[in-house]
């Protein structure tokens, strides 16, 4: 119900029927229109938020931010939004969620005072029940710490974040090659020094306010990454692909 709903919010927003500093019909409203409840409602606008088609949040009214239609961001950030629109079943399983002093790597990464506290996430993301990457995510306190309050495994954290209101659209992307430590090879399944696909990012604000910091490794065998360039449009774009 919620991909029926941002399909169709985008091709509003895509036609021109909602222009750019247009409202967004409300939670209220597209409840009734589609006869839904707001979990999906919510999920909806929250998709269409991490694409950066439309703003809002916080208590203030979702509103169109551009009418260009991208390849949506959230499913970059969002491993359970990413595997699903494959048509394959995610899944995870949560081995921590810590409140901790940050370390001088989160420090300089998230523009944070020595020892300020930090929300840090371990996950074990699964592609059809087969290991496929660990998630190592830290979060500024202000945001991570409504993660206590949600069940990790129960889905996407993008999008429950988002729903909360928290902007993550933009987001800087580091890809390099690491081996697996006695942790990596324990989860992913590999021997020690097993060579992993290592995608560091940092999300933020619009605002440039840093929200997360993660060092996410997967298993090159299942997982790849292809950059797409358009030399017209100055662009880039990178994909995530799962082996067959």
């Amino acid at each position: 119900m919620h991909e029926r709903i941002a399909t169709d919010i985008r091709r509003r927003i895509g036609s021109g029927e909602l222009a750019v500093g247009d409202a967004v019909p409300s939670e209220s409203q597209l409840c009734a229109q589609w006869s839904a409840s707001r979990g999906p409602v919510r999920q909806a606008l929250a998709t269409l938020r991490a694409e950066g088609l439309i703003g809002g949040g916080r208590g203030k009214p979702p509103m169109v931010r551009r009418q260009a239609l991208s390849q949506p961001f959230e499913s970059f950030l969002s491993f359970s939004a990413w595997v699903s629109a494959l048509g394959q079943t995610p899944g995870q399983r949560t081995l921590e969620v810590a409140r901790r002093p940050a370390t001088q790597d989160m420090v300089d990464a998230l523009h944070l005072e020595d020892g300020e506290p930090v929300v840090q996430l371990l996950r074990l993301r699964l592609i059809d029940d087969k290991p496929a990457m660990i998630e190592r995510t830290t979060f500024v306190d202000s945001v991570g710490r409504s993660l206590f309050d949600f069940d990790c495994d129960s889905g996407s954290i993008y999008a429950h974040l988002q729903s909360l209101g928290h902007d993550m659209t933009v987001a800087r992307h580091q890809i390099d090659a690491v081996a697996a430590d006695e942790t990596d090879a324990e989860l992913l399944g590999v021997p020690v020094g097993s060579p992993l696909l290592r995608e560091r990012r940092r999300a933020s604000s619009v605002a440039g306010e840093p929200i997360e910091y993660s060092d996410d490794r997967y298993r090159p065998d299942i997982v790849s990454f292809t950059i797409e360039n358009s030399q017209q449009t100055n662009t880039s774009l990178m994909r995530r692909w799962a082996a067959s």
